[in-house]
């Protein structure tokens, strides 16, 4: 049985643990790949190039939207952010699928360019404990966290644009979740094309 390659998008306000439940999905799901995304902001303590994200100037991105590299790309939280269209594609080449985590712009470009692709919204269990999420980082500044909050509540009323939800209020039980979307996305008949002596009839 030969299987359509999977593109599962994530989004979610900033600080709700998209990436986190996206690399834990990576590590338990076999032939899921995350892809890292191109941006023009600078890295954190904590974040490397090419693993957290390929940290490029702006002339580069721009450089590279005029070539039409990008899957999709947007502006988010004043900086630009976008998906290798290369990239997703060399992904698919290889038999493996794909998970990415973006924001709301993001995901609405791919859902028309993929329309078999499956997108999960990810939900903090409240405001406030969103709120506490990004102040306890301690990677932003006051003005940062402000701004990252007012776009957070636009971001949430998007949700039911999206065919899954999942509420992070315990990372285990929220990645249990992400993997049984997967697993059953993956097991779908219309993803599956029936090797020749398979076919009915035969």
């Amino acid at each position: 049985m030969k299987a359509e390659r999977l593109l599962i998008v994530v989004s979610a306000p900033s600080g709700a643990g998209k990436t986190t439940l996206c690399e834990e999905a990576v590590r338990r799901v076999p032939g899921l790949v995350h892809s890292v995304s191109y941006t023009t902001r600078s890295p954190r303590p904590d974040e490397s190039d090419g693993r957290d994200y390929h940290f490029v100037g702006e002339a580069t991105f721009r450089q590279m939207v005029a070539e039409g590299a990008f899957a999709e790309w947007a502006t988010v939280h004043g900086h630009l952010y976008g998906t290798s269209r290369r990239d997703l594609e060399a992904h698919f080449a290889a038999g493996n699928d794909v998970i990415l985590d973006i924001d709301t712009q993001g995901a609405a470009i791919l859902r028309e360019a993929y329309r078999d692709g499956v997108f999960v919204f990810i939900l903090p269990p409240s405001f406030a404990q969103l709120e506490a999420r990004l102040r306890g980082r301690r990677t932003d500044r006051s003005e940062e966290i402000a701004r990252r909050l007012e776009r957070a509540r636009a971001e949430m009323a998007a949700y039911p644009l999206y065919e899954y939800v999942v509420v992070n209020d315990d990372v285990e039980r929220a990645v249990g979740m992400l993997y049984a979307i997967i697993t059953a996305e993956r097991s779908k008949s219309r993803r599956f094309t029936p090797a020749p002596e398979m076919a009915p009839g035969r």
